[in-house]
């Protein structure tokens, strides 16, 4: 004889297929912005890192000048083409110099500028 179990159709039901898009949303909702906080975190960085090579150039070109240069160019800077910063300096005397990372607007989650002087000091 057959058992009532045996005409069971296989397959999700509607209510379970329901249960694992929650839970799906919900780990979605709890990964998103700590990726998204993560991906800043790491263009942050990346301007950083950019910053302590203007700074390592700049002091080579004064061991060379004899003075801080106010031009990327003239340092040996090449400026990255998929960077979301914009990158400048400006030189106030022979001693000094501050190089800024700016966002360039692309990002609307980075709104943070970045500076570095002539001591190697990365602000903020």
């Amino acid at each position: 004889m057959f058992s009532k179990f045996h005409n069971r159709q296989k397959g999700f039901t509607l209510i379970e297929l329901m249960i694992v898009v929650v839970i799906i949303g919900i780990l979605a909702a709890l990964a998103i912005p700590r990726f998204m906080a993560a991906t800043v975190k790491a263009k942050e960085s990346e301007a950083k890192t950019i910053l302590k090579q203007i700074f390592t150039l700049e002091r080579t070109s004064r061991q060379e000048l004899g003075a801080y240069s106010a031009n990327l160019a003239t340092i040996g800077f090449d400026v990255p083409t998929n960077s979301k910063y914009v990158f400048a300096i400006s030189a106030a005397a022979a001693n000094t110099f501050t190089a800024t990372a700016t966002p360039d607007g692309t990002d609307a989650d980075l709104v943070r500028v970045f500076t570095i002087n002539q001591d190697g000091t990365i602000a903020p």
